[in-house]
């Protein structure tokens, strides 16, 4: 991990991706003051927090379940490199989307609707395949 691209990776979520990374930063201070810990996972500082559901990005800041494995990390992570492309635009055409495709997901499967197995793939949505493949090109040890 190179010493520049940490310091880049951070001044441009701090500039053009400062909106989720403000809101990631805010979230991570109220857990931090709850007691929870935060940990680095490459450039990214995430916490462990509930039990399985899965992952939320907020800029250079993800939150996961505590059986999250490596490649949720990386997909978050790849959440938080679509942050730096996108930026300002990031919580509308990525971060709204991804959270109302998530809700209704698990609200389909909790209603008993649909198996979780005859649900698309999670990553049949562009926004989603791209950050697996981010996370998976930078991030995959």
């Amino acid at each position: 991990m190179s010493i520049v691209k940490a310091i880049l990776y951070w001044v441009v979520s701090c500039t053009w991706g400062a909106v989720m990374t403000f809101v990631g930063a805010v979230t991570s201070l109220v857990l931090i003051i709850l007691g929870y810990r935060p940990k680095k996972f490459h450039y990214n500082i995430y916490f462990e927090i509930g039990e399985r559901w899965g992952g939320l990005n907020l800029g250079a800041f993800f939150f996961v379940s505590k059986q999250s494995n490596e490649r949720v990390k990386r997909h978050e992570s790849g959440h938080g490199i679509q942050n730096l492309i996108f930026g300002v635009f990031f919580p509308f055409l990525i971060g709204l989307p991804s959270a109302i495709r998530y809700w209704y997901r698990d609200l389909v499967v909790r209603l008993g609707l649909k198996n979780i197995s005859n649900l698309p793939d999670y990553d049949a949505v562009w926004f989603e395949k791209q950050a697996t493949k981010l996370g998976d090109k930078y991030y995959l040890e």
